[in-house]
C-alpha cells in the first residue's frame, strides 16, 4: 500500500507507475483504492462509477477500469456532505457524521472487492487516501491503517519535498501513528526532488536513523509530466504555445467536477486555457467552457454571485463561442429541477436562458460508455456520460452529438455560437477536438494524440520509478 504524508503527496502517481513497472516485467497487477474523494471520475467496463485515478492506473496495468478497484467513492457536493458510491452505483447523500457512522458498513465492500481482486491478479497495489496522520479520522479508518491493518498489509510513505518540510511530513507521520501502524510502513519515498541528490544524503541519513525505516528513493520532479488530476485542479504544465493561439477561459466552479475534460486543451500547443477563480472576471477570450458540476444548482448560484452570468452576456455579444459540459449544459437552459433533493434542498433554480430547454435531476444516475459523430462536422466523438439529469425542450431538436445507440445529445444554438452536451471527453478524439478548435476560431496545425500523451506520461513514471527505487525492495514484496 502507498500511503502519503499529505494530499497530492504523489500517490496515484506512484501507484501508476508500479502498475506500469509491473504489467513491463508480465505480473498481473491490479490498482486498489478502498475510498476515494474525488469529483473527477471515470465510467467502468461493468456500467459504474470510480475515481478517475483508478482508471488512469487501470490504464498503466493494461486493465480496463472496474468498479472494484474503487469499491467506495465519495463525491462532495457541499462543505459537509457528499454522494457516497458504493461498488459504482450511487448510494445516497450523507453528511460527514453519518457517513463516518457508515464506515463499518463500507468496510465491508472495500473488503468484498479488495478479495474479489486478490483472487484474480498475482499483485494488488493499494493507494491510500489524504493522510494516515489525521487522528481526528482514525477511528473506523477504511481509506488508510485501517484498511491496512484488516488486511495485514505493508505501506510505503510518500512524501512531497517540491512543497518544502518533507522531512517534518515524514518523521512526524511516523510520531502519530500506532505502534502497530508504525511497524507496518517498510520504506519511505521522497517524491518530485529538483536538483543535485547528493546534497540530500545528509538528511536521508537522518531519517533513517531517526525512524528506523530505509528511504526506497528519491523520484525526480517530472517537468512537464502529464498525468490526470485525482481531483485538484492541475499544477501548470510547460508547454511551449504558438503565437498564434486559442484563448480559453473556464471558471472554476465550487463543485467543478471532471474538469480533466479540458487537459486535451491544455496540452494542445495552440491552445492557452485559462481557470478563472472566484474573485475574477471572465476575461476577454475566443471560447468559454462551463465545466461539470456536482452540484448545478449550487454553482449557478454561485456564477451569478461573481457576475461571471454577465461576462458570459457580453463574450457572446462579442461574437465569442461557449460551451458548458454536462452540468455546464445543464446551466445553459432555463431551468433546472431538482424536486427530490438530491444535489441539496429541492426546488427551481433559473438557468442561464441561452438555450430553450429544462432539466430535472432525477434519482437515476446515467453511466455509459459512448461513441458517436459530432453533427455538423460528421466526425467521430467518444467519452461517457456521469449525469442525473434529464433534459427536454425544443433546443434539444437541434443535438451536438448523434450516439451510435441512435441517441442524440446536447445542443447547437442556431446562432452557432453555443454547444452544449452531456458528453465528458467531448475534446478526447482528435476529429471532434480539431472541429471544434475551428468552430471556436483556431486554423488548427497542430494535433497531439491525447491517449499517447497519457501513455507517455505513465511510461515516464515506470522509468522514474525503475531508476530512482530500491527495486529489490518491491520484488521481495511481489512474492510475498
Amino acid at each position: 500500500m502507498i500511503q502519503g504524508t499529505t494530499s497530492d503527496a504523489g500517490k496515484s502517481a506512484v501507484v501508476a507507475g508500479l502498475c506500469r513497472l509491473l504489467a513491463r516485467r508480465g505480473v498481473r497487477v491490479v490498482p486498489f483504492k478502498p475510498q476515494n474523494m474525488a469529483l473527477n471520475s471515470a465510467v467502468t467496463v461493468d456500467g459504474g462509477e470510480i475515481g478517475r485515478a483508478q482508471a488512469v492506473q487501470a490504464q498503466a496495468a493494461g486493465l480496463e477500469p472496474h468498479t472494484d478497484m474503487n469499491p467506495v467513492l465519495l463525491k462532495p457536493n457541499t462543505d459537509i456532505g457528499a454522494q457516497v458510491i458504493i461498488h459504482g452505483k450511487a448510494l445516497t447523500n450523507m453528511d460527514a457524521r453519518r457517513y463516518h457512522d457508515y464506515k463499518p458498513v463500507a468496510m465491508q465492500a472495500v473488503l468484498e472487492s479488495y478479495e474479489r481482486l486478490c483472487a484474480a491478479y498475482d499483485v494488488v497495489l493499494v493507494e491510500g487516501a489524504g493522510s494516515p496522520a489525521e487522528i481526528n479520522l482514525r477511528d473506523k479508518d477504511i481509506a488508510n491503517m485501517g484498511f491496512a491493518e484488516a488486511v495485514d498489509c505493508p505501506v510505503w510513505l510518500v512524501g512531497d519535498i517540491d512543497r518544502g518540510g518533507v522531512f517534518a511530513h515524514l518523521y512526524g507521520t511516523l510520531a502519530v501513528l500506532a505502534p502497530s501502524e508504525r511497524a507496518r510502513i517498510t520504506g519511505l519515498i521522497i517524491n518530485r526532488f529538483r536538483g543535485d541528490v547528493s546534497l540530500l544524503t545528509p538528511g536521508l541519513d537522518w531519517l533513517s536513523r531517526e525512524t528506523g525505516k530505509p528511504v526506497l528513493g528519491v523520484l525526480p520532479y517530472l517537468q512537464g509530466l502529464h498525468l490526470e488530476a485525482e481531483d485538484a485542479l492541475p499544477r501548470e504544465l510547460a508547454i511551449a504555445k504558438d503565437a498564434e493561439r486559442l484563448r480559453v477561459a473556464v471558471p472554476v466552479l465550487a463543485r467543478i467536477s471532471n474538469h480533466t475534460d479540458l487537459d486535451p486543451l491544455r496540452l494542445h500547443p495552440q491552445v492557452e486555457v485559462q481557470w478563472v477563480r472566484p474573485g475574477a472576471a471572465i476575461p476577454p477570450c475566443d471560447l468559454v467552457v462551463l465545466p461539470g458540476s456536482k452540484s448545478t444548482r449550487g454553482d449557478l448560484h454561485r456564477l451569478r454571485e461573481q457576475g461571471w452570468d454577465a461576462d458570459i452576456q457580453r463574450h457572446l455579444r462579442y461574437g465569442g463561442k461557449l460551451i458548458g459540459i454536462c452540468g455546464g449544459f445543464q446551466m445553459l437552459g432555463r431551468w433546472v429541477h431538482d424536486p427530490d433533493g438530491l444535489e441539496g434542498e429541492p426546488g427551481s433554480s433559473t438557468g442561464l436562458g441561452l438555450l430553450d430547454f429544462e432539466t430535472i435531476l432525477a434519482p437515476e444516475k446515467q453511466l455509459r460508455r459512448v461513441e458517436g459523430l459530432l453533427l455538423g462536422d460528421e466526425v467521430e466523438v467518444i467519452g461517457y456520460e456521469i449525469h442525473a439529469g434529464v433534459s427536454a425542450g425544443p433546443a434539444l431538436e437541434n443535438p451536438a452529438v448523434r450516439l451510435s445507440d441512435g441517441r442524440s445529445d446536447g445542443v447547437r444554438s442556431d446562432d452557432g455560437q453555443i454547444l452544449g452536451a452531456y458528453l465528458h471527453g467531448l475534446f478526447d478524439a482528435a476529429p471532434a477536438r480539431d472541429a471544434l478548435l475551428r468552430w471556436a476560431g483556431l486554423a488548427v496545425r497542430a494535433t497531439p494524440d491525447y491517449r499517447q500523451l497519457r501513455e507517455d506520461g505513465i511510461n515516464r513514471l515506470a522509468d522514474a520509478i525503475a531508476a530512482h527505487l530500491d527495486l529489490t525492495a518491491l520484488e521481495a514484496l511481489c512474492r510475498q
